[in-house]
């Protein structure tokens, strides 16, 4: 029932309920901070495909060039050994070099056959014991002797030379032209990249010795 006002006699209304505070909802929880992704992982240093490719195809070809060496070395021993199984090939180079030169000097000799003076010797002596070669004395100098071919020696170098050339043309025969046309295209910069002159055509009457007579080609036989 609502009370009266003594004074008044009006009923009093009673004061509103204060309604409690309202309840403050309690902060927002904080979401933790968001986890950081780790770094992407770096990948090593990229290879370079282009030098790995290079290297490749170095390697490639010079497997390519040492079987060719291989085959080329088989077809003069089996050349030297057809027509004198009694010279060896390092002596067959010193051979190449006096019919290309000339009566020579030892010590030339060992110089361009990049030999020691007493290995020269050595393989010079067993040159004139086979018949091959011969001491004479240099005109110029009658102290000093001149290393020259004897006729065999002569007919030895053209011999081993022609049977080798025959030996080589039967192999490139069985190529076909395209194949022939890359190799000697090929062969020219490889001999360019490697220093070595041209084979030059022998002039009539000139032993073809396709190439050993110079000393770089002498030095690999």
């Amino acid at each position: 029932m609502a009370e009266r006002d003594t004074d008044t006699g009006h009923e009093k209304s009673g004061a509103p309920e204060k309604s409690g505070a309202p309840e403050k909802s309690g902060a927002p929880e904080k979401s933790g901070a968001p986890e950081k992704s780790g770094a992407p992982e770096k990948s090593g240093t990229p290879v370079d495909s282009g030098t790995h490719e290079d290297t490749d195809d170095v390697e490639r070809v010079t497997r390519a060039v040492l079987a060719a060496s291989r085959l080329l070395m088989a077809v003069s021993a089996r050349s030297l050994a057809a027509v004198e199984d009694g010279v060896t090939l390092p002596q067959f180079r010193m051979l190449i070099v006096l019919s290309t030169r000339g009566a020579t000097k030892l010590v030339a000799l060992a110089e361009l056959l990049q030999v020691a003076p007493s290995t020269a010797m050595r393989m010079v002596d067993r040159l004139i014991i086979a018949g091959l070669a011969v001491r004479e004395v240099n005109p110029e100098s009658r102290r000093e002797t001149l290393l020259t071919l004897t006729e065999e020696g002569r007919r030895t170098v053209a011999g081993v030379v022609a049977r080798r050339r025959a030996a080589i043309a039967s192999i490139v025969e069985r190529l076909d032209p395209a194949h022939r046309a890359a190799l000697v295209e090929a062969l020219a910069a490889f001999n360019e990249a490697g220093g070595e002159p041209a084979v030059p055509v022998p002039e009539e009457g000139q032993a073809e010795t396709l190439g050993w007579g110079e000393p770089g080609l002498a030095r690999d036989l």
